[in-house]
């Protein structure tokens, strides 16, 4: 019998759409539709885990489990009542509801979150006589609610721990750059995979590890599980095919032309071990060096990097000083290169004094953030007239 077609939606870094798009049609997905901050698919069971182990900018899949209109709180609490639960996950898991909304008229999502925790255990109470345990922190089960004017969503997290949760990290920043907008990075350079790659302010390597994986065509949950191995209805034998078939077009690791430098030797440490973790050891070439000296590894490739910005005044004015000297470093040494600046800070594109050939609005979380992209032409940049 003919496998149903399930509806999914899968959410990314906002400014990421098209790409997740793409990636959702490369491992079967039907129907895309892109909203900012994800994509609607459709597809059988075997696309849901693909788009898992293989999408490197998803962030979450989601099983849509049912779509109806409400008008009140009373609506909700019957609607989420009327999903057989049970038939998804056993009692024995623990349960996690989380609800977003886009103009609703109900006023509390903390009392819609309660009245769809209460509609979910009172439905297993009434079909098992048990209730699930409640867990915020590492539940088992992940329901997720959407609210617009008028209708409701529900939905079942197939992923588990978000995507961009690879595995490999060991240690990193206070705020590290997450690894599914690393990729889309990488992604929107265009870069071959061929071409040389240099990072010169890569702190833990997160850039350079999802350059590697893309060349080397790892899977970037290769190293994880996944939410829809503790569902009912979770095929073993679709699973094991589709991870087999993953692992055989992973090339083995080999020196890449990827390099990467950081003043800090401390930072460089971590980004060894990151890229130890992650099987890369090899693979990438790193040197401790100031960006400001360091001298480029081939005569033509893509320089993409996340430089620090300022959230201190002391912290500004010492990028107010850098920024021009960055610019400087990159005409005097860096002509032929295409260079990508991922960056919140609005001093970076007033004081680096280059002209920015393109500007793609991406989104950190909710910090709104710009990759400016800097084609450095032998001969140099004219430079744009001085801030202010």
């Amino acid at each position: 019998m003919m496998e149903k077609t399930g509806v999914y939606f899968a959410t990314c870094p906002r400014g990421l759409e098209d790409i997740l798009a793409a990636e959702l049609s490369a491992v079967g997905g039907k129907e895309t539709t892109t909203v900012p901050g994800g994509v609607g698919f459709a597809g059988e069971r075997r696309v849901c885990y693909r788009a898992n182990l293989e999408s490197r900018v998803a962030s979450r899949v989601l099983m849509q489990l049912s779509r109806v209109p409400y008008r009140n709180e009373q609506d909700i609490y019957d609607a989420a009542y009327s999903v057989p639960w049970q038939e998804w996950f056993n009692v024995i898991r623990s349960i996690r509801v989380d609800v977003t909304a886009i103009r609703s008229p109900l006023r509390s999502l903390d009392y819609i979150t309660l009245r769809i925790k209460d509609a979910v255990c009172d439905r297993f109470r009434a079909a098992t006589g048990a209730r699930p345990d409640v867990d915020t922190r590492n539940p088992e089960a992940r329901v997720h609610a959407f609210l617009d004017r008028s209708h409701l969503t529900l939905y079942l997290d197939s992923s588990g721990e978000p995507l961009y949760k690879r595995g490999y990290r060991r240690e990193a920043a206070v705020a590290p750059l997450r690894e599914n907008l690393a990729a889309g990075i990488v992604k929107l350079t265009g870069w071959s995979g061929e071409e040389p790659w240099f990072d010169p302010m890569c702190g833990a390597g997160t850039i350079l590890i999802e350059a590697a994986m893309m060349a080397l065509d790892v899977a970037p949950g290769a190293q994880r599980r996944f939410g829809f191995e503790l569902l009912e209805q979770f095929d073993a034998a679709t699973w094991r095919e589709v991870r087999e078939a993953a692992l055989a077009r992973q090339k083995p690791p080999r020196q890449l032309a990827l390099y990467g430098s950081d003043v800090s030797g401390r930072e460089l440490g971590r980004a060894r071990e990151n890229l130890a973790a992650a099987g890369l050891q090899g693979v990438v070439s790193l040197k401790q060096a100031d960006v400001l000296e360091v001298s480029p590894p081939a005569p033509t490739g893509v320089l993409a990097t996340n430089p620090p910005y300022g959230v201190r005044q002391e912290d500004s004015a010492k990028l107010a000083a850098f920024y021009p000297k960055l610019g400087d470093a990159l005409k005097s040494r860096f002509a032929g290169w295409r260079c990508y600046f991922f960056s919140a800070d609005p001093l970076l594109p007033r004081l680096i004094h280059l002209r920015a050939t393109k500007r793609t609005p991406l989104f950190n979380g909710a910090l709104e953030c710009r990759l400016y992209e800097y084609l450095m032409v032998a001969g140099g940049m004219r430079k744009c007239p001085p801030a202010g």
